[in-house]
């Protein structure tokens, strides 16, 4: 989608009032429940707002006030260190702004997360994090608030979008695996989904470029346990593979502990590489090679842009709003 340079506008209440065919004074009594106009003007007064999406702005009327403005930040779990260091980047960028950052913890569910979604337009200015739902449907449900999805595109004019490229570092992860010697190369990849997840297209892309097969694959849950399960039945099923790309850092970790339980020398009888570039990664034995992002810079970067959409100074374009990952090399390969 491309930035036409004021980015995406917030609904006004002169927007409501030019569609209900009324006054701003008329727009703002019914909303606040004044008893000097009809019923029937009311209605058509909050249809119209219902109908352009449109919600009280309680940040602009902090610009008065001087509140202290809030940010909901869902997430989809903070028992995973990854998006914990995501969180942390975000209440700091938050912090230094003077805003309050609420945090949901969606449990990684869908049901979880619409619950969050109905609740929250009534607590924050703003909906930064990982949303799962479709467009339509999480605009519906945070009612005319900005939203700066992280980890995925956008097409609703009022969101917001930061991508993670990963691409050419699991195309230099792969070919790093290659130029080592290794031809049996598996994944570990995400199981939360009914679907193969983006890294996995990024794996069969490398491996395809390397003139090598797609590759066998197991499916883990996000965590440690997931990634110890996970290697254990790519390996019973194919003993001969001797690399493994993970979906995350996490999942690595586990398939780390259960090479070690098999008897599997790394990275002599198994190199393994995760994504995501943990600081926890440097702690595990041996450190954990991986695709690493910056994500104090992704926290940061969905802070700002949240920022630029409640101001209405613009926005950068999804283009534009790009995080990137590169080969960090360890000894797990």
């Amino acid at each position: 989608m491309a930035s036409s340079g004021t980015g995406p506008r917030r609904v006004t209440i002169d927007d409501v009032a030019r569609t209900a065919g009324v006054s701003r004074q008329t727009v703002s009594r019914a909303l606040n429940d004044k008893s000097e106009i009809g019923d029937a003007t009311k209605q058509r007064v909050l249809d119209a707002a219902t109908a352009l999406g449109y919600r009280p702005s309680r940040f602009a009327r902090g610009l008065v006030r001087q509140d202290t403005n809030s940010v909901g930040l869902v997430i989809p779990d903070l028992l995973n260190p990854f998006f914990t260091e995501v969180a942390a980047a975000a209440l700091d960028a938050a912090r230094a702004r003077g805003w309050h950052v609420v945090v949901y913890d969606t449990g990684d569910r869908m049901e979880e997360e619409r619950g969050t979604l109905e609740v929250i337009a009534s607590q924050v200015d703003a909906v930064v994090g990982y949303l799962s739902h479709p467009e339509e449907e999480i605009a519906k449900l945070t009612r005319g608030l900005p939203v700066v999805l992280i980890d995925r595109e956008h097409h609703t004019e009022r969101f917001s979008a930061i991508r993670i490229d990963g691409e050419e570092g699991v195309h230099a992860a792969i070919r790093y695996l290659v130029e080592s010697g290794h031809r049996r190369i598996g994944m570990l990849d995400h199981a939360g989904r009914s679907e193969p997840s983006v890294r996995h297209e990024w794996f069969v892309g490398a491996m395809t470029a390397c003139g090598l097969d797609a590759g066998s694959v197991s499916r883990a849950d996000q965590s440690v346990d997931g990634g110890e399960n996970a290697l254990n039945e790519l390996l019973a099923a194919h003993p001969d593979v001797t690399a493994v790309f993970t979906f995350n850092d996490i999942i690595a970790i586990g398939a780390l502990r259960a090479a070690r339980r098999l008897g599997r020398e790394v990275p002599k009888d198994l190199a393994v590489i995760g994504f995501d570039g943990l600081r926890l990664g440097e702690l595990v034995e041996p450190p954990l090679t991986t695709v690493a992002l910056d994500t104090p810079s992704l926290g940061a970067l969905a802070v700002d842009q949240a920022a630029r959409l409640l101001t209405g100074s613009g926005s950068l374009s999804p283009d534009e709003l790009v995080v990137t990952a590169q080969l960090r090399r360890r000894a797990s390969a």
